[in-house]
């Protein structure tokens, strides 16, 4: 329970205030009230409340705190830590986390290690704690709650580096004086872990230190035997699970220290040879089945392998290339527990991917006996329990190992090529007469690389498609669920024997009508529909009739609507003449459930879902592509025009309800999109219809769907009025949402959407847009919204800019050029000081680096504009950078500002402004 508040107002009465604390301010009271619970020392909730509440403090609201009071807070909490260390580890870790990351922010705290260890290190009491702060320290430097900056970091390293073998004796002294505590063993190699992570440890120092003795000896698991006065090592696994997952991790971290193995070839070596020593203890917590020691071992020898992949490939058998790395991964993947091989599936990806790009065919020889080998484990760790019932499970951890063996097997399969192993699992079934569960999952490997063999004139693939659409119906049910994978898989084979469409066809339709296959069976037919497309036009009317009576079969969502869009992509390819009727017959019982839903609605005011029959419209219209010459109607058009009345009224029916509304205007976007111009007589009651609902409830869709009309119609000169009165009518009621506290973080969609419209306006017609007064706040806007780290958001709001910009550089020859590049010298003129300097601050503080190139193509189009008038607004807009952080220590030198300046300005391609702001952003991370 929480302590009283009345009772601890009390105690704080009589609790002596420290002298860094001076709360001048509301927000200082948190610093107050954590200082003086930590005094209390009451229980452990409030101290941990305490304790973690200092830490946040310290990691988001340091500047809070005047520098005169940084070294008493430091005195304070390192007061806190010795007086609460017995209290609980976790308010220990709070704690040592809050003086890490004070550290780290205090410029004025030199050598921070070498002042702890000084402090504490001849107090065998405070070990636990001193040892908790090193741990801690390495891994705050690189914490994403911590700004910094890269000049900070820099120094914090340098410094780190120059201490770290004072922190590796101090280590070494404690394993020698503590003996087998093992509560102490763990928290030396946690601490180890972390400084070889940060990668400042000295390789040639740790090569031949005893603490590198002493984790083998764990993991080798080694005990201390005493015989009179000799010290024996007997091989006895005594070690508990928490220590050897602590020395595993330690080990771990040295293997990804010494990724270069070239400039740290002595430790590289120690380790090498430290982890081929460990297969012996591999047997041993085999045999006594402890599943976590022995996936511990398998990380270790995942991370031995991953680190010397690149001397493997380059030097396979010799040294630190020694092959018995790759035995010992196939020697894990042969333990009965498919977790145990799942561990090393990135290092077989990365060795394919290597070995692909080299692309010599005598080093594929080398490596091919070891990819058999493992095809040969995964297939057996593919195979369902014999008792069984029932289909394979996709969803299940089970089901997704398959899935990662499929994917694995797709792209290591090149080494042993897919052809031979096709041919040599399948005469595995032909030749023997396995169990169900063996057939299931060679069928299932089968399906993994069907794709990747060549189909042409394969009698091979020829052969296993006759037979498994022969397969009796009395065989496992997995089995017929995995042959029906295998046969969609399989359908270029079909598209190139067409004699062998209605044998599959009927098998598939089998499969279809039974519950558990029916899924399977959809999603092959949606595979031949979308491969064999013209041969699958004359069995149309049967597709046709299987759209008609989709519900009575036991379809997913999913299988459902991919029939459909298989069938859509058939109709297709019908003749022009035929394809209105066949469409319409598709559409049929969508648009009838969708009308007895709003005769439903009207008589008895019961509401139900319409969005099943919503988004199976969708996707017909999206998939409906006919090739239509200039001139001709497209046979669509009509078909649109009658279903448009029974969507409008859907949509009104609806209009409070987002997600509703956005499948109805998801269906609207590609029935537009199906017809293009063809859509002409919807464009007025759409937009009417659109505007009417937005100004009630403010969908985000309805701005996207705006997008994709001024995308159709925006170059349509007796559109362009219409449809800016559409944007200026729209953005009166998105203005005022996003005008809101947080409204452009709490609503990401509507930004993302509005700039996707206004980009569109600007591609299509941007003089109409620029002549505008909507635009003035369109792009006060943007600015605004340059600061938002979501990802579509901010692209969207990146891309308008860009374009808008531009389109004053680009002379396309189009008449309206010089007036465009006026009207954008114009807003420039208006907004371009605000732009960059916004730009600046948001990259600098605000968004993360993936979103950096976008902010570069920005800057470069406006460089690109108007060079002299950029190099002011980037030069004015640096000057009102910060140049400390609060801790007094030096984020940016005046000659990094000039260097970036110089950098951008003297560009003379984007990938160097892009590489300019990646480098100059890390100075205030």
């Amino acid at each position: 329970m929480w302590p009283d508040l009345l009772t601890l107002q009390s105690h704080m009465k009589i609790v002596q205030r420290h002298d860094w604390l001076t709360p001048t301010a509301e927000q200082m009271y948190a610093w107050e009230i954590s200082d003086q619970l930590l005094q209390l020392k009451q229980d452990v909730e409030s101290c941990y409340f305490a304790a973690q509440t200092m830490k946040m403090k310290i990691q988001t609201s340091f500047y809070e705190l005047p520098p005169e009071t940084h070294n008493a807070l430091r005195d304070s909490l390192l007061t806190h830590i010795q007086n609460l260390k017995d209290l609980s580890p976790i308010i220990v870790t709070q704690l040592a986390l809050a003086i890490a990351d004070l550290a780290l922010q205090m410029a004025s705290w030199k050598g921070c290690v070498h002042t702890l260890i000084e402090k504490y290190n001849n107090d065998i009491s405070s070990m636990p704690f001193l040892i908790e702060i090193l741990t801690v320290l390495p891994e705050e430097v690189h914490s994403r709650s911590l700004r910094i900056g890269a000049n900070r970091r820099t120094e914090i390293i340098e410094d780190l580096a120059y201490y770290s073998s004072t922190v590796v004796t101090l280590l070494t002294t404690c394993v020698e004086k503590t003996g087998s505590d093992e509560k102490m063993l763990i928290k030396v190699f946690r601490c180890l872990g972390s400084w070889f992570n940060l990668g400042i440890l000295d390789s040639n120092f740790m090569a031949s230190n005893q603490l590198l003795m002493v984790l083998f000896q764990v993991l080798m698991l080694l005990q201390k035997q005493m015989t009179g006065c000799d010290v024996h090592l007997q091989q006895r696994d005594e070690t508990s699970t928490n220590l050897h997952e602590a020395a595993s991790d330690c080990v771990c971290s040295a293997l990804y220290a010494i990724e270069n193995v070239d400039t740290n070839m002595a430790l590289a070596l120690q380790l090498f040879q430290g982890v081929l020593t460990l297969e012996t203890a591999y047997h041993m917590a085999v045999a006594r089945e402890d599943l976590d020691k022995v996936l511990n071992y398998c990380r270790i020898f995942t991370e031995l392998c991953e680190t010397f992949l690149e001397t493997t490939v380059r030097s396979p058998g010799q040294g630190m290339g020694d092959l018995r790395t790759l035995e010992l991964l196939l020697i894990c993947a042969g333990h009965p527990q498919y977790e145990v091989v799942e561990i090393s599936f990135n290092f077989w990806y990365r060795l394919g991917e290597h070995l692909y790009k080299i692309n010599d065919v005598a080093l594929n020889t080398i490596f091919r006996p070891y990819i058999q080998r493992l095809l040969h484990c995964l297939a057996r760790h593919c195979q369902l329990d014999p008792d069984h019932e029932g289909i394979p499970e996709d969803t299940d951890d089970f089901g997704e190992f398959r899935m990662r063996v499929s994917d694995l097997v797709k792209d290591v399969i090149f080494l042993v090529g897919s052809m031979e192993c096709f041919s040599q699992l399948y005469s595995t079934l032909k030749e023997g007469n396995p169990p169900w569960e063996v057939t299931e999952a060679v069928l299932f490997i089968m399906a993994a690389i069907a794709k990747s063999v060549d189909p042409e004139n394969n009698s091979t693939l020829s052969e296993v498609l006759q037979q498994v659409v022969l397969l009796p119906e009395n065989v496992h049910m997995a089995v017929r669920y995995t042959s029906i994978e295998l046969v969609g898989e399989m359908s270029e084979v079909v598209d190139r024997n067409p004699r062998f469409l209605d044998p599959v066809l009927n098998y598939l339709m089998k499969g279809l009508r039974e519950k558990p296959l029916a899924s399977a069976a959809a999603k092959a037919i949606h595979n031949i529909c979308s491969v064999c497309r013209d041969h699958m036009a004359q069995h149309f009317q049967g597709l046709l009739d299987i759209a008609r009576s989709l519900d009575s079969f036991a379809l997913s969502t999913e299988a459902a609507v991919g029939l459909l869009r298989g069938t859509a992509l058939v109709l297709a390819r019908l003749p022009l003449e035929k394809i209105a009727e066949c469409l319409s017959d598709l559409c049929a019982v969508q648009v009838m459930a969708l009308k007895k839903l709003l005769a439903d609605e009207s008589t008895n005011g019961k509401s139900a879902d319409p969005t099943v029959w919503l988004d199976r419209l969708a996707v017909i219209f999206r998939h409906t592509n006919p090739i239509v010459e200039n001139g001709e109607t497209h046979p669509c058009q009509k078909v649109i025009q009658e279903i448009w009345p029974v969507l409008s009224e859907t949509l009104n029916t609806h209009q409070a309800d987002n997600r509703i509304v956005e499948r109805c205007c998801r269906c609207l976007r590609f029935a537009v999109r199906c017809v293009g111009k063809g859509s002409a007589s919807l464009l007025q009651p759409l937009v009417t219809q659109m505007v009417s609902v937005y100004q009630v409830y403010p969908h985000s869709c309805f701005l996207y769907l705006g997008s994709i009309l001024v995308d159709e119609y925006g170059m349509e000169e007796g559109c362009r009025q219409g449809l800016l009165d559409m944007l200026q009518a729209l953005c009166m009621p998105t203005f005022q949402l996003l005008e809101q506290l947080n409204g452009l973080r709490n609503h990401p969609d509507t930004v993302d959407d509005l700039f996707r419209l206004a980009t569109r306006f600007v591609q299509r017609s941007p003089v109409t847009l620029l002549s505008s007064s909507i635009i003035v706040h369109i792009i006060q806007c943007a600015i605004a919204a340059t600061s938002l780290d979501h990802r579509d958001a901010n692209c969207s709001v990146m891309k308008f800019v860009r374009d808008l910009v531009h389109a004053g550089v680009a002379n396309d020859h189009e008449e309206d050029f010089q007036l465009r590049k006026q009207l954008i010298g114009q807003a420039m003129e208006q907004h371009g000081q605000q732009l960059i300097t916004q730009l600046m601050h948001s990259c600098c503080f605000c968004l993360p680096p993936y979103t950096l190139p976008d902010v570069a193509e920005v800057l470069w189009e406006v460089m690109v504009f108007d060079r002299p008038t950029f190099c002011r607004w980037l030069e004015n807009a640096l000057k009102g950078l910060p140049k400390e952080t609060s801790g007094g220590a030096v984020t940016v030198t005046h000659k990094q500002l000039t260097d970036f300046h110089k950098q951008v300005t003297s560009a003379e391609e984007c990938k160097q402004v892009c590489w300019a702001i990646r480098e100059f952003t890390r100075l205030f991370r």
